[in-house]
């Protein structure tokens, strides 16, 4: 008689393998999904559940997906899963965000390469079909990760469609008085040719060289200079070529000002800086000759350094004492500040640089120079004219456009701006930021802070590639053309033909038969160059999406309940969708914001290949499984910079493993299952089905907080502390021992099959290819079939009631003290057995005494504890807690592989226990 065929082993034919190999695995799991239409049907299914909105932020199609993507995109499907695994509808629709500059660039390099040189509809041609080629390579990444959504008609910013929705929007806003064009300093790309917005500068450290210079005074009507000679005042900048530009010199009217008279030379500078001034110019005891108030210097006349033209002092509350020299340089063509000033004031907006970067004719002797050679060349000129008073490098944060790294300059040019002070739009701004929920809160701050400062939104770009401005000009007269009918026109010939039809199609063709502009009365136009910053393509996608106006499939509601994105998007889609959303409706398009740090490598160092430590998500799929990169993300605080690695992802792998392998267990008893209900539930069993249900309860509560990291620690804590540690190796012994249909192995079977099917509905959000690959091999008791997908699950989280009579029962006391006592009485056998010849504690008994409450709690365990301590025979009384030893007497049950009292020889010389002898008489009489 071979033993071993009477006992009740898992069947591995019939549970899931201890090799996952998810990189085969998935895509076929993936290809299934995608035939049946899984995500279609569960929508279908849920068609009058209660509606969440997840609102997609765009990926820019450029390339494949990176790891930050991928963590990104994993993010938003934990969220869409979880929401409909708590019996919601929880449509997902991936967007692409298609125009702009990176695009047009791959594509120029591309075409110069092969020797061609294209015309605006050429190239965008060339972009479009670019942009499209990323979107459906980025589209089935995202599928690999096991991301659901509605793939098939995913929203782009490029579409037809929706391009027209961006006119309108444009339109409206014009309307509402919020666009307007105008001449201003912007942020300026010389490398790209084009005005940026604030959402598209990143600071970084740059050395510029900073100047000391003087201006001598030329005309000083209000008399603070009298009886002075050889007055000057003291300017310092860190961009010498805006001097050529500079029209004036700011004081602060709230500072005093002190003359200084160094070897001859009177100086002006604030009183608060003389000495720091003095030491960084290399003074030997200056002596202030004056005192003067700063508002005496509005209308002085200073003579410009170089140029034969006055330099007029004028009064600015933004001078201050922090560095220089309470003087400030001022060009109005060159900054914010300085322009505003020079507005107030009435003075030119010189700006004599073009859109190269190169000084033009107004630059005097330095017309031709670029702007950056120009520093050295205007140094130059001012020592050489005695106004140089120090020149050296000067390290400071200076503004770099985000798309190639290069520093920008301030340049004023006709723009359209969106006024961000119009209608009160900023109040409303802020009022909105507020209401919103934001995880982690240190995000309200920060954007609050970022629409307080933030300046007018440049909403043109001088690029081919984008959505053109929808704009006619007076062919003669320049002016602009905002009927909303013309503009109407347009949008409906882009909803025919695209966008590119405005860089096709003739100025007529798009204004009505005899219309004539409405201030001018001309009847010939020309078309806007300019097209929309890509910053006001994706800020339209909550009006554009939400609604269903571009799509009908994608209706939901608006404002969506939730936005996912990285943390840099403060600045850019929070902020961009906020303001087009609170001007035209007059609310945030959100109700919760949630953001995500960069992912770093293990060192904490920024991912690129020249270190080598850029993680490949598809290889990460094809190596480790999509599942193990959805358990990685779960398991670190995205709240903070992630880190990611080879050796963290062993780590993660490990961690997968365990539970997979706990799942695999549960699954493994269950090969001879057949669902049915059982009389009698054993003791542990119902202890461990309560243990689930407060993990059921934990669980659903940091899903619905978005706290993902929980979920996966409690899931993880859960398989490997109560269900492997303990309950597991419990329950053991009688799945494997007892007879196959007695009613303590059908109670097992009935608990393991509890856990599993309440375990796969916890992990599918966050692990749907495991979910769904054990799922399907539990049975599916009385009637039989396939189970349906896993995904199709609403979780049933216990009632208040349940958990507070769980918290409060007999059950979890007794249990807590006895797992209590289990644990001490491991950690004293271990120093026993190592004095010991015995190590196996299967072969010892345990004398053990136990006082107070934690006697009564064990003792109720009574025949029990044996197995539960895993020794021959536990002995229990009462006293103060001790423990003694002994090998144990008795036979070893040849089929149990335990010593028991009732252990005796049986047929055939066999020693068996009395359990065991009738398993194996009920195993060979079925035989």
């Amino acid at each position: 008689m071979n033993l071993r065929d009477t006992l009740n082993l898992p069947d591995p034919t019939f549970t899931i393998p201890m090799k996952a190999d998810l990189g085969k695995r998935e895509p076929e799991t993936l290809a299934r999904w995608q035939e049946e239409g899984l995500y279609e049907r569960i929508q279908e299914e849920r068609k009058d559940a209660p509606l969440f909105v997840l609102h997609d932020g765009p990926p820019y199609t450029n390339s494949l997906i990176h790891i930050g993507t991928a963590l990104n995109k994993v993010l938003k499907d934990f969220v869409v899963k979880s929401r409909s695994l708590m019996g919601y509808r929880a449509p997902y629709v991936p967007g692409f965000d298609n125009h702009g500059l990176p695009i047009e660039q791959s594509v120029v390099r591309a075409l110069h390469e092969q020797g061609i040189e294209p015309d605006t509809v050429t190239l965008r041609k060339a972009c479009r079909e670019h942009a499209a080629k990323f979107v459906r390579l980025q589209s089935e990444q995202f599928q690999r990760l096991g991301v659901f959504g509605m793939w098939d008609r995913p929203y782009t910013t490029m579409e037809y469609r929706y391009e027209a929705e961006i006119v309108r929007i444009f339109k409206r806003l014009l309307e509402l008085g919020f666009v307007y064009r105008g001449l201003r300093p912007t942020l300026w790309s010389p490398t790209s040719r084009t005005a940026l917005a604030d959402t598209e500068i990143v600071y970084a450290d740059h050395t510029s060289q900073s100047i000391f210079v003087s201006f001598p005074l030329k005309e000083d009507e209000v008399g603070w200079s009298e009886g002075l000679d050889d007055v000057s005042c003291v300017i310092w900048t860190t961009t010498p070529w805006t001097i050529p530009a500079n029209l004036a010199v700011a004081f602060n009217p709230a500072l005093e000002y002190a003359v200084v008279k160094v070897e001859g030379r009177h100086y002006v500078l604030a009183k608060d800086l003389v000495g720091r001034v003095a030491e960084q110019l290399g003074w030997e005891s200056p002596e202030v000759a004056r005192i003067v108030a700063g508002a005496s210097f509005e209308g002085t006349q200073f003579r410009h350094p170089i140029f034969d033209r006055a330099s007029v002092g004028v009064l600015a509350d933004y001078v201050s004492v922090e560095e220089g020299t309470g003087v400030v340089h001022t060009a109005p063509g060159h900054g914010r500040d300085d322009f505003n000033t020079g507005v107030q004031y009435g003075l030119p907006i010189l700006c004599p640089v073009d859109e190269r970067g190169i000084l033009t004719e107004e630059a005097g002797e330095f017309a031709g120079a670029s702007y950056k050679d120009c520093d050295t060349v205007v140094v130059d000129r001012l020592r050489e004219l005695g106004r140089l008073l120090k020149s050296e490098p000067y390290v400071h944060s200076y503004p770099h456009s985000e798309r190639d790294g290069k520093p920008v300059i301030f340049r004023a040019t006709e723009q359209w701006f969106i006024g961000i002070d119009v209608e009160d739009l900023r109040g409303r701004m802020v009022e909105q930021v507020d209401q919103v929920d934001w995880l982690p809160q240190t995000g309200r701050s920060r954007i609050r802070s970022m629409v307080e400062n933030r300046p007018d939104w440049c909403i043109s770009r001088q690029r081919p590639w984008g959505v053109g401005i929808p704009i006619l000009y007076g062919a003669k007269s320049k002016k602009p053309v905002t009927h909303p009918d013309v503009i109407e026109n347009i949008a409906r010939a882009i909803e025919t033909e695209g966008s590119d039809v405005w860089f096709k199609a003739e100025a007529a063709s798009f204004v009505p038969a005899g219309f004539a502009h409405p201030e001018t009365g001309e009847t010939e136009f020309v078309k806007e160059t300019d097209v929309l910053d890509v910053w006001f393509d994706s800020g339209c996608t909550s009006l554009c999406v939400l609604d269903g106006a571009v799509e009908p499939r994608w209706r939901q509601h608006w404002p969506a309940d939730v936005y996912l994105e990285g943390s840099d998007q403060h600045r850019g889609w929070f902020n961009s969708s906020l303001v087009i959303s609170t001007a035209i409706r007059g609310e945030a398009p959100y109700r919760a914001v949630i953001t995500h740090g960069f992912v770093v490598d293990e060192m904490g160092r920024k991912m690129s290949k020249r270190l080598g430590n850029v993680v490949d998500p598809q290889e990460v799929c094809d190596t480790y499984g999509a599942d193990v990169l959805r358990y990685w993300v779960a398991s670190v605080n995205w709240e903070n910079d992630v880190p990611c690695g080879d050796q963290l992802l062993k780590q993660v792998g490990e961690s997968y493993r365990r539970v997979r392998n706990t799942l695999r267990f549960l699954l493994g008893n269950l090969f001879d299952y057949d669902g049915q209900p059982v009389a009698h539930v054993i003791e542990e069993d119902h202890w461990m089905l309560e243990r689930l249900d407060l993990l059921a309860d934990d669980v659903v509560c940091a899903y619905e907080r978005y706290d993902f990291g929980s979920v996966i620690s409690a899931i993880h804590n859960f398989c490997v502390n109560e269900l492997s540690s303990f309950y597991l190796d419990a329950i053991k012994d009688r799945m494997y021992c007892d007879g196959a249909d007695w009613e303590s192995r059908r109670s097992g079977q009935w608990a393991c099959s509890s856990a599993l099917l309440q375990l796969c509905r916890m992990i599918s959000p966050l692990l749907p290819f495991t979910a769904e690959e054990v799922w399907a091999r539990i049975p599916a008791g009385p009637g039989g079939g396939a189970r349906r997908s896993v995904h199709f699950e609403v979780i049933q989280r216990p009632s208040g009631n349940r958990l507070a009579d769980i918290r409060s029962g007999e059950r979890q006391r007794r249990f807590a003290a006895m797992l209590e006592a289990r644990e001490w009485l491991f950690a004293q056998f271990e120093g026993w057995k190592a004095a010991s010849e015995i190590k196996d504690s299967q072969d010892v008994i345990a004398d053990l005494a136990f006082d107070g409450d934690s006697y009564e709690l064990t003792q109720s365990f009574g025949s029990s504890l044996a197995n539960f301590f895993k020794f021959s025979e536990v002995r229990l009384t009462k006293g103060p807690r001790s423990v003694a030893f002994s090998p144990s007497p008795y036979l070893k049950c040849e089929r149990s592989r335990i010593r028991r009292s009732d252990v005796a020889l049986r047929e055939g010389g066999l020693p068996l226990s009395d359990r065991d002898w009738k398993a194996v008489q009920e195993a060979l009489s079925r035989a």
